[in-house]
């Protein structure tokens, strides 16, 4: 089972009432919604931020991983 973590979630009650109409059709809570819209977004910048491959070589020996600007997100674990 995994653990989960609460937090308060602001948006326009035009956003809430389009997320609420969904889970309804759905026949699912709301939170089931946000919680999958939430996992969906973390996938999205985990797998943008990976450091691409590249056919070059670096000059100094280092790896696309270790120039990369901003940390490589991780799943947790």
């Amino acid at each position: 089972m995994k653990l989960l973590r609460r937090t308060t979630v602001s948006a326009p009650p035009s956003v809430i009432q389009t997320l609420e109409a969904e889970a309804k059709r759905r026949g699912v809570p709301l939170a089931a919604l946000l919680r999958e819209a939430v996992e969906e977004k973390a996938s999205m910048l985990r797998s943008s931020r990976r450091p691409r491959v590249g056919v070059a070589r670096s000059r100094d020996g280092r790896s696309a991983a270790e120039v990369t600007a901003e940390p490589v997100a991780e799943e947790p674990r």
